[in-house]
């Protein structure tokens, strides 16, 4: 099973490679299975490659729900094994 995270594109590095961000991490990324990738842009990201652009709108809806679940996970000590009365 693999999880999509949303990744924006921080710099274009040549015509084939880009430099995605998400969370402070930097990754360098193929987009040669994509038409056209631009500075700003959302992308998911699958063994490498840049499979897909993403809407702005829908990555950022994405992103703020994963930094919702990140926060209850701090908040509770039983978010990952919740004791069973």
């Amino acid at each position: 099973m693999c999880l999509a995270i949303p990744v924006q594109v921080a710099a274009r590095l040549d015509d084939s490679w880009i430099e995605t961000e998400v969370g402070g991490v930097r990754s360098r990324v193929s987009s040669s299975l994509l038409d056209e990738v631009a500075v700003g842009d959302y992308v998911i990201v699958h063994a490498g490659f840049a499979i897909a652009r993403l809407d702005v709108a829908e990555a950022e809806k994405t992103l703020a729900l994963f930094a919702e679940l990140a926060e209850r996970l701090r908040a509770s000590h039983d978010a990952l094994h919740p004791r069973i009365p």
